[in-house]
Parts: C-alpha cells; sequence; structure tokens
C-alpha cells in the first residue's frame, strides 16, 4: 500500500545538524522522524513506509553505507538522499552506487535540502507502484519479500527470494553465474563454486514445477534468462 509521501525519514547522529534538517523538512510541510543511529534507522525503515529518507553516510554504530544496502536488501523502495561531508568524487560515487538516489555534500543550505527532498518525493509517488513486480504469471512482493504463480503463492527463503527478485528485474536478459554471485551473495566470481546452480536448481523447482510453461531458461555455457513465453 503507498504510504504518506509527505512521511520522511531523517537519520542523522549529529543532534544540531539533525534539529536544523528536522526544522526545515517541518516548516517545509513534511512529518519528519528521526533515527540518530544505523540500528535505528533500520527498524524504522523496515517499519514504516516513508516518502524520502535522508542519511549521513558517518553514524555512530553502522556506516550509512550499510544501512542503505540492508534497507535496498530488504526491499525497501523509497528514495534516499545521502548527506554527507565527503564529497569526493569517489565518495558521492561510492554512495550511489549502494543504493543512494542523490548526494549532498556538508555543509549545505537547507533551500537546496528541501528542493532536493521534494524531487525524490515525487520520484517516490512512481516507486511505490513498482512495489509488485511481475512476469507473466508470476508476482513478486517487493515488501513482503512473497511470491506467487497464478495466485498460488511460493515459499521462498530469503536468498532464493533475492536470486528470483534480481532474475525477474533482469527480465529477458541472460544473467551470468558472476553477476549472481556478485549481486546476491556480494562476492566475486569463484569458478570453483557451484552454489549458483544449486539455488537455481530450487528456485526453479519451486516456480517452474508443475506449471503449465517455464519462466527460468538455462543459457548452456553463459547463465540464466527469466522470461515468459511470446
Amino acid at each position: 500500500m503507498p504510504g504518506d509521501h509527505r512521511h520522511i525519514l531523517v537519520v542523522e547522529d549529529d543532534l544540531e545538524t539533525a534539529g536544523q534538517i528536522v526544522e526545515s523538512l517541518t516548516t517545509g510541510g513534511y512529518q519528519v522522524d528521526l533515527a540518530c543511529s544505523g540500528n535505528e534507522a533500520l527498524n524504522r525503515g523496515f517499519a514504516n513506509d516513508y516518502a524520502v529518507i535522508t542519511i549521513d553516510r558517518m553514524l555512530p554504530d553502522i556506516d550509512g553505507i550499510a544501512v542503505m544496502r540492508q534497507l535496498r536488501d530488504k526491499g525497501i523502495a523509497a528514495p534516499i538522499l545521502i548527506i554527507s561531508a565527503l564529497g569526493e568524487v569517489d565518495d558521492r560515487v561510492r554512495g550511489l552506487r549502494a543504493g543512494g538516489d542523490d548526494y549532498l555534500v556538508k555543509p549545505f543550505s537547507f533551500v537546496e535540502l528541501l528542493a532536493r527532498v521534494e524531487a525524490l518525493a515525487r520520484r517516490s509517488e512512481t516507486v511505490v507502484k513498482e512495489i509488485v513486480l511481475r512476469v507473466g504469471d508470476l508476482a513478486i512482493d517487493l515488501l513482503s519479500r512473497t511470491a506467487s504463480r497464478r495466485g498460488e503463492d511460493i515459499f521462498l527463503l530469503p536468498r532464493e527470494f533475492q536470486l528470483l527478485e534480481y532474475l525477474v528485474r533482469n527480465e529477458g536478459r541472460i544473467v551470468s553465474r558472476a553477476m549472481l554471485l556478485r549481486h546476491v551473495w556480494d562476492l566475486h566470481f569463484d569458478p570453483t563454486t557451484n552454489i549458483i546452480d544449486v539455488y537455481v536448481g530450487r528456485v526453479r523447482r519451486k516456480v517452474d514445477g508443475q506449471q503449465a510453461y517455464p519462466l527460468i531458461h538455462t543459457v548452456r555455457g553463459i547463465g540464466y534468462c527469466l522470461r515468459a513465453p511470446g
């Protein structure tokens, strides 16, 4: 269900900066929750549907990058604005590649902060439409982390769901074993492991078993492709 698109989560451990950000966004008409640590950010992020999340890179317990990755791994699609004193190109690129949608370097203008949040909030109205991804008669729900085919629930373990989600997001494209190992397990390719084949086999039996047509196809010598017929 789409949430209130005036609801913002601010993740900032510096109380003075946090107070200024909250005041600026509240004045701009937003409802603001504040998290002062990475663990608190994760708890709030999993429990609520935010229009936008702003997050500081440097947190006292969990690095902001790690927080973003965990949120994305759990299917949290809210746009994320990274706020950081680290302004080098490499820092910005790393933040954006980890799941951030925009990057604001400290010190910053609160007028610019509000403008960036407003732009991301508009984008989130489109993002929430992507909560459920579909290929043929397969549907996966990114919030509940569940899958079904022809309306019948498919029981998937967390890693199996991650693998299926990656295949669905790459519908019609050939996905190599190295890509799956990197994006699902966050590991570089190990030519001696058969973990990919084992997990794809499990997911294929659950998704395609007893169905009229298969969705998961093997591309011999390369990898796998998920596609519906036609």
